[in-house]
């Protein structure tokens, strides 16, 4: 038997990983800044790109902002091919950008900004969505591609029923046309208190993290779940507890699919191109299901990630980014454009990864 001996590694140097942050990154080519003042509130928006070229309007989910929902696939290898023939317009809701300072309203009944109990009048979903229209006005957009993740998905696809003449397509991730159910509503009431008291209580915390992760994610990617638990911490609970009261308060919006061609063009629905995404553990899967038997099997893709929870943008960007380059190219948009060689760009996050199989692409029907 071949004798053993040691070995000793002189030259093996140990380095301490680079932690991912949610905050501002140097990759980020952001052109401008603005506050647009609306008649429902201030909206802050960050401009990416180009605007001479196409543009792509993106909304946020509720506990998030146009960093903490977009900067991480924004800054995607693969999606910064494609970014390269748009101009992105990142919209935040009323107070929710970071480092917002509390919403006041003007004045109470006495005339006093300050009085104790007085609160910030929050739009509604329908108005968030009619603050799109200013927002489209101050910048001279005259068509966008609209890219929404949980409310900021409803309040573009209220944009899109009112305005259809302003959206080309709609690329919506955990997207809803219903109401709140019971559940949402008691869960999210009790939240709302609890921020609206300034208190990021563990209740609303892990409510929020099983609202963008799921259960599934929650525990089996602490990395990335480390991140976003951070961050809760510096998020400002009374004009989040604002913003969640008016998405609870949602109307449906009454989309029907319509089969008998005479009635399609008079059914109310979302007429552009659109696609749907969701993850396979996803906790809002149901929605998504719910609004894809509900849309116009000719106008719309449904997509059902594997591998993935609540917030594929995080976990799987890679399988994200091929289905939107897909979703474009169909259009007419970056027909050149090529998948990535190598396909360990392709995703990151998920210690299960697989290459994206469009045999999983589920045609509406």
């Amino acid at each position: 038997m071949e004798k053993l001996t040691d070995i000793e590694l002189t030259s093996v140097q140990s380095q301490e990983p680079q932690h991912r942050m949610v905050n501002s990154n140097a990759n980020s080519i952001l052109i401008q800044e603005d506050d647009v003042e609306t008649p429902y509130g201030n909206f802050h928006v960050a401009i990416q790109g180009d605007r001479s070229k196409m543009a792509i309007l993106t909304f946020h989910d509720i506990g998030l902002n146009h960093i903490t929902c977009f900067q991480g696939f924004f800054n995607f290898p693969d999606i910064q091919q494609i970014l390269r023939h748009f101009c992105v317009y990142h919209v935040n809701a009323p107070g929710q950008e970071e480092g917002s300072m509390h919403l006041k309203p003007e004045h109470d009944v006495l005339g006093n900004p300050e009085s104790l109990g007085n609160r910030f009048v929050y739009p509604s979903m329908e108005h968030l969505a009619e603050g799109i229209q200013h927002i489209v006005d101050h910048y001279s957009i005259k068509r966008f591609i609209g890219f929404g993740v949980g409310a900021g998905a409803y309040i573009l696809s209220e944009y899109a029923l009112e305005h259809p003449e302003n959206v080309d397509s709609l690329a919506l991730i955990n997207s809803t046309v219903g109401k709140a159910g019971w559940i949402e509503w008691g869960y999210q009431k009790l939240n709302s208190w609890y921020l609206w008291s300034g208190q990021m209580t563990n209740f609303t915390e892990d409510y929020l993290l099983w609202h963008w992760f799921g259960y599934k994610t929650k525990y089996e990617n602490q990395d990335l779940v480390h991140v976003f638990r951070e961050y809760v911490k510096s998020i400002n609970p009374q004009n989040l507890s604002l913003f969640i009261e008016s998405y609870l308060k949602r109307r449906d919006l009454g989309i029907v699919r319509e089969l008998d061609p005479i009635k399609r063009p008079h059914a109310r629905t979302i007429k552009c191109r659109s696609i749907l995404l969701v993850g396979d553990d996803s906790p809002h899967i149901d929605q998504v299901t719910d609004m894809n038997g509900r849309m116009d099997p000719q106008e719309t893709d449904f997509m059902k990630i594997q591998d993935c929870g609540g917030m594929p943008l995080e976990e799987q960007p890679g399988k994200v980014c091929e289905a939107f380059r897909l979703f474009l190219q169909g259009m007419g948009y970056v027909p050149t454009l090529r998948a990535p060689k190598n396909p360990a760009q392709q995703t990151r996050h998920s210690p299960h990864r697989k290459d994206v199989d469009f045999s999983k692409v589920q045609p509406v029907c």
